[in-house]
């Protein structure tokens, strides 16, 4: 794919998110890329976000905000931000979360009187569980969709990662959403440090990665392990759910062959993508899928359950598979698909990585810069991406524009 370059003059950017180091997810990858790929090119970004009591700040230009633990979910926290916790004047506003730092940025964008896009990481509505008797309430008037959509609707334009959300933004009546797929750095994955082979000798090496929570289904992969029973797992990743998925090994038969090894970092996670067989993944909430991308960067062949973001994520039937969401039987025969034929996992793995290069740091950069470039009022060139979308973008009016392959 060709990149235009954008051509704007040096920006004061503010990226607003609620999640970030030390918590390790899909969110915090993708601002951290942007914002490193933006001060690259010139642009003065800062990144505002929660404050964590006691970690030392590894990287620069990230402003802390003072927040509160969240009593549903302890390792989070909640930013409380006060008046005087925003001095700088953004030219742009661009908002990853529409939580209290979201909502606090729209106000900021309102008050400066300047532009603001946001990102639509998370389908919010499939995380209602954490609030008790929002799921039924949800359920029943649609109000998580109705309130983010108040958020995300005062955004001049709405990017999220895959074709498969756009139904989700149009149903919070978004007017612009733009989809743009997220990136990983492949150089830093690649450069990952070698690691002793965790798997037990002779067990087929399977691989999930994830914060361990309801939502992403960890329990269908330990499912679909019993049934491969030359396979050992390793799982990666910390959550909630952990100790009830510890116990559903148990129960299952399962727990000899599985290690939960938590919250390796960024640097290390090369090394076990490398050694992995497989890569296994069941949920069926993503906006896109980071860890399958990294999977296939890596040579890892995917099976996973295709819904939402997944299905742009996967290559069906060339870099993996995808089957239908709780499907448990339709995991284990892709499985053994690919364990079973040496010469089905090569061309996998090689199809893998052609597929999983697509989207780079600056290509996604570039595209996000077009989207900037054209709320801040900006000639786009005419063979641009956005070359045809209006000059203006009038609240109200249906539109979408598409990078997704």
């Amino acid at each position: 794919m060709h990149v235009w370059a954008v051509h704007v003059k040096p920006l004061r950017i503010g990226l607003f998110t609620d999640t970030f180091l030390p918590d390790q997810n899909g969110i915090t990858t993708s601002v951290g890329l942007l914002a490193s790929e933006l001060s690259a090119r010139g642009h003065c970004v800062d990144i505002i976000a929660p404050d964590f009591p006691g970690y030392r700040e590894v990287r620069p230009g990230v402003v802390r905000v003072p927040s509160l633990s969240y009593l549903y979910l302890p390792t989070y926290r909640l930013a409380w931000p006060g008046r005087r916790d925003f001095a700088t004047k953004y030219d742009l506003i661009h908002t990853h979360t529409p939580l209290t730092l979201g909502m606090a940025a729209t106000r900021l964008a309102r008050k400066w009187g300047v532009p603001q896009v946001a990102t639509y990481h998370t389908h919010i509505e499939a995380y209602t569980h954490y609030l008790p008797g929002m799921t039924t309430l949800q359920r029943r008037t649609r109000v998580i969709t109705r309130v983010a959509g108040l958020h995300y609707r005062r955004a001049q334009a709405v990017i999220t990662p895959t074709v498969g959300m756009l139904d989700v933004l149009r149903e919070m009546r978004v007017a612009w959403p733009v989809v743009i797929p997220t990136s990983i750095d492949p150089q830093s994955l690649e450069a990952g440090a070698a690691t002793h082979n965790p798997w037990p000798a002779g067990q087929r090496r399977v691989l999930s990665v994830g914060r361990l929570a309801r939502e992403k289904r960890f329990d269908l992969v330990l499912d679909a392990l019993a049934r491969l029973p030359d396979a050992a797992l390793l799982l990666l990743g910390e959550g909630p759910e952990r100790s009830h998925l510890e116990a559903h090994a148990r129960a299952i038969g399962v727990a000899e062959r599985v290690q939960f090894l938590g919250v390796k970092p960024w640097e290390e996670m090369g090394g076990y993508y490398r050694w992995a067989e497989l890569f296994l993944f069941a949920s069926d909430t993503e906006t896109q899928g980071l860890v399958l991308q990294e999977a296939q960067l890596m040579g890892v062949p995917v099976v996973a359950v295709g819904a939402r973001g997944t299905l742009s994520g996967v290559q069906s039937g060339s870099s993996g598979y995808l089957v239908a969401p709780g499907d448990v039987g339709g995991l284990v025969a892709a499985s053994r698909k690919l364990l079973d034929s040496a010469a089905r996992h090569t061309a996998f793995a090689a199809q893998g990585r052609q597929f999983a290069r697509q989207w780079t740091p600056g290509m996604v950069t570039e595209r996000t810069l077009e989207v900037y470039a054209r709320v801040l009022g900006y000639e786009v060139p005419g063979h641009g991406m956005l070359g045809q979308m209006p000059r203006t973008l009038t609240p109200g009016r249906e539109s979408s524009f598409v990078y997704d392959r």
